[in-house]
């Protein structure tokens, strides 16, 4: 989902503002009651990340929400060509990323402007894409599903579709207790669905947690302490994010044309103060998520570290956390620590995730 806006595609975002407007409200008439426990959806978590998952009041995650919104999120129906889902860019076995720099896997074929990021613990998220241009997963969808380049779907015609493939009918009825689709609903379900993609059993989590049989080499934990010292700022708690937006010195010249999505934040806000920032990725599963950064221009994690330690570029709105004394932007390391930090980065792998068999495609699509 690397949704951006260009002239040429401003008008058609316009036409359906106004719709999405009535599908918000519509989906605000629709919400459930308090919902018994055997439908309620137990998302599974460690005390070491939260001690619940937060969720919308009008969206409460149930049983038959995840498993409808699982089976729309692999299911290439929601594309203006019935080819394209959004597993076509989010690949479980690379912690819903895609591994490519720039995907071209959209409706038009055309190149993307950003980097497909991954789908980890977003559930306490609250400004997702690159820019934090969306407020929560409920919207983060429309983006996408709409997008001329990426899904291209037209939203009044899609329900139609649903209702006349698969039990989809019957399904909707179930998670929302409704005789008609509607689009509000899909990106509902969709969001349900990524609420449960809740990465826990690292073995990092599961050394932090002090499980049985779980430890760390010399290597990994001399990794640790580096990490906790230079770089837990950005990278904090066990989330690996602090969820905001930081200029951390990729470029020094931006775009000015109309809202480049290589502007930054600043493509959402106009506030000059926001150019070139983007937002902290979670560094949960790291090493299966190459290449890295907004536009996916480093290829694995030592070409990261160098970039920190040495290739920084300066500009007035790089973060205050990498000025050295002399005003440089940097993170000093020498190759041995960056040797123990690529060594700890390592354990934030949760293969558990990568490989559970509820996040994975449905049989009925195979």
């Amino acid at each position: 989902m690397a949704y951006s806006i260009n002239k040429e595609n401003l008008s058609s975002i316009q036409n359906w503002v106004s719709f999405l407007a009535f599908l918000l409200f519509f989906g605000s008439c629709t919400e459930k009651a308090v919902l018994p426990e055997s439908q309620v959806f137990q998302l599974p978590i460690s005390k070491n990340l939260a001690d619940s998952v937060p969720y919308p009041t009008h969206n409460q995650t149930t049983k038959a929400g995840v498993e409808l919104g699982r089976m729309l999120f692999y299911d290439p129906i929601l594309s203006a060509n019935n080819q394209i889902s959004c597993a076509s860019c989010h690949l479980q076995s690379r912690a819903f990323s895609d591994g490519i720099a720039l995907s071209m896997m959209g409706v038009s074929g055309k190149k993307l402007e950003r980097h497909t990021p991954t789908l980890i613990n977003l559930a306490w998220n609250e400004g997702l894409f690159w820019d934090a241009g969306a407020k929560n997963l409920e919207s983060l969808a429309f983006g996408p599903l709409t997008h001329p380049d990426e899904m291209a779907q037209d939203l009044a015609e899609l329900p139609a579709e649903l209702e006349n493939r698969f039990d989809y009918k019957e399904r909707f009825q179930e998670a929302f207790g409704v005789d008609t689709i509607h689009s509000a609903l899909v990106v509902r379900a969709l969001a349900q669905f990524q609420r449960s993609l809740i990465s826990t059993n690292s073995r990092y989590d599961k050394f932090i947690r002090d499980e049985t049989n779980a430890s760390f080499s010399e290597l990994e934990k001399t990794g640790l302490q580096i990490f906790q010292q230079k770089c837990e700022q950005c990278h904090s708690g066990d989330f690996f994010t602090d969820f905001q937006v930081h200029n951390n010195g990729l470029d020094s010249i931006f775009p000015m044309d109309f809202e480049n999505p290589l502007q930054g934040r600043y493509r959402i806000t106009l506030d000059s103060a926001d150019l070139g920032k983007y937002k902290t990725p979670t560094l949960r599963n790291i090493a299966v998520t190459a290449p890295y950064m907004h536009d996916g221009r480093f290829q694995n994690l030592k070409e990261v570290l160098n970039h920190y330690s040495s290739g920084m570029r300066d500009f007035e709105t790089v973060d205050s956390v990498f000025r050295q004394t002399d005003g440089s932007p940097k993170i000093p390391l020498s190759e041995s620590e960056k040797t123990a930090l690529l060594a700890f980065l390592e354990t934030l792998t949760d293969e558990d995730f990568l490989k559970n068999p509820n996040f994975a495609k449905p049989d009925i699509l195979k």
